[in-house]
């Protein structure tokens, strides 16, 4: 799943971590942040979140098990990760409310569409950026380091440091200092 090749996504092994997910963030969506329990609840959708970082409920995503979160890092409400592939979330960063960060890549051929099989492209949210509300980052994208991206932006392509970007598809508007 995580070899940007061709899988099924009805694999048994697949499915089972589909479903462990799934039941982890419904516990972990009956809690907010000051809630008793909380951390635990997040640990165990995402494994390893620094202390110092938080991811606010309601969030949902498919696996959990392939989300890295840095250091100081803040996710607003609503946030759908869907981790097929792996997603990297750097030190610093915040990401808005409403924001999909999505690796799954349906085949092209609509005959392949048809069955349960899909690619799965990485993530990469670098350091000390900023996602507005509702951005989506399609699959293979990384953005770079310092960078902003606005509210309501469809990023399907990388984005370089240091840029403000904006737009559906979103395109850098200004380089940032």
């Amino acid at each position: 799943m995580r070899s940007e090749e061709l899988y099924d996504f009805e694999d048994p092994e697949i499915r089972a971590s589909l479903i462990h997910a799934k039941e982890a963030c419904l516990r972990l969506n009956t809690m907010t942040l000051s809630s008793s329990g909380y951390r635990e609840a997040l640990l165990e959708v995402i494994p390893g979140v620094p202390e110092s970082s938080a991811v606010c409920p309601p969030f949902q995503c498919d696996h959990g098990n392939g989300i890295t979160i840095g250091r100081d890092s803040f996710i607003n409400y609503g946030c759908v990760i869907l981790d097929g592939a792996t997603v990297t979330i750097g030190n610093d960063v915040k990401i808005g409310p409403g924001c999909q960060l999505l690796t799954p890549q349906h085949p092209i051929n609509y005959l392949e569409r048809r069955g349960t099989r899909e690619t799965s492209y990485p993530i990469i949210i670098d350091d000390d950026t900023w996602l507005g509300g509702g951005v989506i980052v399609c699959p293979g994208v990384k953005i770079g380091k310092r960078c902003i991206v606005a509210a309501g932006s469809v990023v399907i392509r990388d984005i370089p440091d240091d840029s403000l970007a904006a737009g559906n598809p979103a395109v850098v508007k200004k380089r940032l200092k």
